[in-house]
């Protein structure tokens, strides 16, 4: 081991062990501490309750651990629930509760910022100033679980990756929380109930299905034709509809699941009959069901928001064309929760400049 003191839980349970045989501790520490780590939801080194003092002061002294800490939360009138989360090193991350009547989700985070810039979205005017690691994306999780308590009386059944930045983008992280959030010596939630949302990066949507990853995925997609989507999702240059095609059909393939589709309506850009025809080729092509979006006003933002009546005939369209096709309400909305709102106009990001800039 280094000299250098490294955050704890960046440490595989392979170097958990070496770690507590070098500070000359029994064998069976190593499952106890792995176990506050990453099950038994621990905040502090005084947590771990069942670890000797002395290990823990050891502990303390050779490494670091840097869990988020819950600055501030608010509350909708529909009971979603913003969380503002401040890190180690000053800045602030946004996760959201939505609670509806089957589900309690967690949208979570999995960057500071982020570096894509879609024109609908109020996180892409922030810039991206970090990754979060896994410990602090898993940190979302079981604070958000805290809440969920707290309010609803039961946990979480979901967790998404819809929060702000790119998934993809931190993939290391992202996979690494991933299965600590489904693992039994971790939070133990089914792989079914977490999904992962990208705007679309074809090499990495392949690296998922060869390295096995068991969450679903949903692919941001909001046009199903090159012109459009490259106006309001810049990754689209580099990422074109027919490579993310190609990579979501070996996806499939090889992971032998179905993708989502996350489609945001934008009144007068997206949601003609033209562009309901486009995204049923699309999504019959990859065999992928679509979640419809209302969309969210953001500071500066250029689009309207699709009339109800138009939304259901759009979804009505997509379902006699062979698709399975939803509407996804929109909650938080009073409180910039919503779906592509995050942009950290709490009062932490106030005082610490982290904000969106009007």
């Amino acid at each position: 081991m280094s000299d250098v003191r490294i955050d704890i839980r960046n440490l595989s349970q392979e170097e958990i062990k070496a770690l507590v045989t070098e500070l000359g501790e029994k064998p069976y520490r190593a499952k106890q501490l792995w176990e506050w780590l990453w099950k038994k939801k621990a905040r502090a080194w005084a947590d771990m309750s069942d670890l000797p003092k002395t290990f823990r002061e050891k502990l303390a002294e050779r490494t670091l651990f840097r869990p988020l800490v819950l600055a501030e939360e608010q509350r909708s009138e529909d009971g979603t629930v913003k969380c503002a989360f401040k890190t180690w090193d000053g800045h602030v991350v946004e996760g959201v509760l939505i609670p509806t009547e089957k589900r309690l989700t967690a949208c979570i985070s999995s960057q500071i910022g982020c570096s894509l810039t879609c024109s609908f979205c109020a996180t892409g005017k922030l810039k991206r100033i970090r990754n979060l690691d896994a410990g602090e994306i898993v940190d979302q999780v079981t604070l958000i679980d805290d809440i969920a308590l707290k309010y609803f009386k039961k946990g979480l059944t979901n967790i998404v990756y819809m929060g702000m930045g790119e998934p993809l983008l931190n993939y290391a992280n992202t996979l690494r929380s991933a299965e600590r959030i489904t693992a039994p010596d971790g939070l133990a939630m089914g792989a079914r109930r977490v999904t992962v949302s990208t705007a679309g990066i074809a090499k990495m949507i392949r690296k998922l299905a060869d390295d096995g990853a068991k969450f679903n995925l949903a692919l941001s997609l909001h046009a199903a034709n090159d012109a459009k989507r490259d106006r309001i999702m810049p990754i689209n240059e580099q990422n074109s509809l027919g490579e993310l095609k190609d990579a979501l059909r070996y996806y499939t393939r090889i992971a032998r699941k179905e993708v989502t589709f996350e489609y945001i309506l934008l009144r007068d850009f997206n949601d003609s009959l033209t562009d309901a025809q486009e995204l049923v080729r699309y999504a019959s092509d990859v065999h992928a069901k679509v979640n419809l979006i209302e969309y969210n006003p953001i500071d500066g933002g250029e689009f309207g928001r699709t009339d109800t009546e138009d939304a259901v005939a759009f979804m009505h369209y997509l379902e006699n064309k062979g698709i399975v096709a939803r509407i996804r309400r929109s909650r938080g909305r009073d409180i910039d929760a919503a779906c592509g709102q995050l942009a950290n106009k709490n009062e932490p990001a106030l005082k610490d400049g982290e904000r969106v800039m009007k």
